[in-house]
C-alpha cells in the first residue's frame, strides 16, 4: 500500500497549532501572559530559522499541562478545535486528503507539534494515523515532559523508520506533503515530494531539484 504522508502546521492547516495553543492558552489564563507569549514567539522564530531547540521548546510548551488527567482536558481540546483549528481548515487539503484515499493510499501525518495538540485536528481531518512528540503520562496524568524521538527535523526521519517497521510497511511510492525547510530530511527520501506553499528555503530546493510545488491556501493542486 502506498503511503501519503502530510505535514499538518502550514500544510494541512493554514496556521501552525503548536504556536496557536500557547494563544490559546494565554486567553484562558492557564499560563503568564506576557512572559509566555514573549517566549513562545521567541521559539517560533527559532523554529523559522530551523534553529529550534524542540526539547527545550516542548518542556516549555507542556509545562502548563502537568499533574492535569488528560481525560479531563477534553473540553478544552474542544474549545481549542473550535476557535482557533476549525477557521484554518482548508477546502483544498480535504480534496487532497480524499485524492490519496480514493486511491487506496495509507494516510499519516507527521508533525513536530505534540501529540496532545495535534491528534484532535487528526482526527478532523479524518486522518487516524498520527506521529507526532509524544507527552509522557506517569500515573494517569501528564508530567508535562516529552517523550521518545521528537519528530523534528531528523526525528521525523528516525520516527518514520521506526513506526514503517512495526507496521511492516516501506517508502515504495510515498508521498510527503510540506511546507517547511524543516522538513527537508524526510521530503529526500520519499519518492514523490511535495512542497504545499513552501517557505522560501523549500521553494528554492524544491525548484532546484524539480520537486512539484502546490497552493492549498489558494485552491491550486
Amino acid at each position: 500500500m502506498t503511503l501519503a504522508i502530510f505535514d499538518l502546521d502550514n500544510t494541512l492547516i493554514a496556521g501552525d497549532s503548536d504556536h496557536l495553543w500557547g494563544e490559546f492558552l494565554c486567553v484562558q489564563r492557564m499560563v503568564d501572559e506576557a512572559s509566555f507569549r514573549a517566549a513562545n514567539e521567541i521559539f517560533y522564530a527559532d523554529y523559522q530559522r530551523g534553529e529550534l531547540d524542540i526539547k527545550a521548546y516542548l518542556t516549555f510548551a507542556l509545562a502548563p499541562l502537568a499533574g492535569r488527567d488528560p481525560r479531563a482536558l477534553q473540553e478544552l481540546q474542544e474549545a481549542f478545535i473550535s476557535d482557533y483549528i476549525t477557521p484554518i481548515l482548508l477546502p483544498a487539503a480535504g480534496k487532497l486528503i480524499q485524492k490519496h484515499r480514493d486511491q487506496g493510499d495509507r494516510l499519516l501525518i507527521i508533525t513536530a507539534t505534540n501529540e496532545f495538540v495535534t491528534r484532535p485536528i487528526a482526527a478532523l481531518l479524518g486522518i487516524e494515523e498520527l506521529l507526532g512528540c509524544a507527552v509522557e503520562i506517569k500515573d494517569g496524568l501528564l508530567t508535562g515532559r516529552p517523550t521518545g524521538i521528537l519528530t523534528y527535523r531528523e526525528g521525523k526521519v528516525q520516527r518514520l523508520m521506526e513506526w514503517l517497521a512495526s507496521e511492516e510497511e516501506t517508502l515504495e511510492g510515498a508521498w510527503f506533503y510540506s511546507d517547511s525547510h524543516n522538513d527537508l530530511p524526510l521530503l529526500e527520501i520519499v519518492d514523490n515530494p511535495v512542497a504545499v506553499d513552501p517557505d522560501p528555503t523549500l521553494a528554492q530546493h524544491g525548484r532546484e531539484h524539480g520537486w512539484p510545488q502546490i497552493s492549498l491556501r489558494n485552491q491550486r493542486l
